[in-house]
């Protein structure tokens, strides 16, 4: 039997080049530890050097079923040492499509792809209703959606979605999803350093919110919540008028030219794919 090995071990251990952040190893561990030594079908995108595809078949073990998703045709030389290898634009919907009806149901999606909000977000939409119940859908390299040369922070950014699908996710409870709507898909996302995991169960995500009270003796207290809750906002807006009153004179002026010129650097890249994004932006 194979022994299996941690997730740093088995990259260090892959005979081809894989290159990643240092702190995505213990993330991989906890969000993928549950299916090693499983049958878990599990799809990278972004595998051209090829040394992430014996890492993750080191680290599920050989009942794994590794399938790569690449750009460059080159790649497809990977399924002589028994990989699957798709090539395919990670922005094209036909792509997604024609892979999901060949290969069925994923357990685990990762996107190591191009980064872009553009190809970050319609991997992820075309995603949801191709993974199992309980499966994960995790893209890498989210830090994109902060720098310059990806033309963040925006309003269209990866990270700005996932923001938008957290609210699809609260917009379930009962006291709000007959008036706004509301995500059906993702049960929960989880937020790393660089990494955004999304878990998928459409079963969890239709479980009706009910209110439940387990019946028991009522004890003589008062709620204090209230009265904290104002005493936070009124310390908070104290803390604002500290930071503010610190500002120099010259800071006032600077800031709305720079916001100006900021917005006019974006613009170009925004124009270019908020037709493709609008329609992520759900709720």
């Amino acid at each position: 039997m194979q022994k299996l090995v941690s997730s740093k071990e088995a990259f260090e251990n892959s005979p081809y080049r894989s290159v990643k952040w240092s702190t995505y190893f213990h993330v991989y561990d906890q969000l993928f530890g549950k299916y090693r030594g499983t049958d878990v079908t599990f799809v990278e995108i972004g595998v051209l050097d090829g040394g992430s595809l014996f890492m993750w078949r080191e680290f599920f073990g050989p009942k794994a079923r590794i399938i790569g998703i690449e750009f460059n045709p080159g790649a497809k030389k990977w399924e002589d040492h028994g990989f699957e290898i798709y090539i395919g634009d990670q922005t094209d919907k036909d792509f997604w499509n024609k892979f999901y009806s060949e290969i069925g149901p994923v357990d685990v999606l990762l996107d190591d792809g191009g980064h872009t909000f553009d190809q970050q977000i319609i991997t992820v939409e075309c995603a949801m209703n191709n993974i199992t119940d309980g499966g994960l859908i995790v893209v890498e390299d989210t830090h994109s959606s902060y720098q310059k040369n990806f033309y963040g922070p925006s309003k269209l950014s990866f990270i700005e979605y996932a923001k938008n699908l957290v609210d699809g996710v609260n917009y379930r409870h009962a006291t709000l999803k007959t008036v706004h709507p509301f995500e059906s898909v993702i049960q929960s996302v989880q937020f790393f350093e660089s990494i955004v995991s999304f878990h998928v169960s459409k079963l969890l995500s239709e479980q009706e919110c009910e209110f439940v009270d387990n019946g028991g003796e009522r004890a003589d207290s008062e709620d204090f919540r209230y009265e904290a809750t104002r005493f936070k906002a009124l310390e908070d807006l104290g803390d604002k008028f500290a930071f503010f009153s610190e500002i120099p004179v010259i800071g006032r002026f600077l800031r709305k030219p720079y916001r100006f010129l900021m917005r006019n650097l974006r613009k170009y890249q925004a124009a270019k794919i908020r037709g493709t994004l609008k329609e992520y932006f759900k709720y």
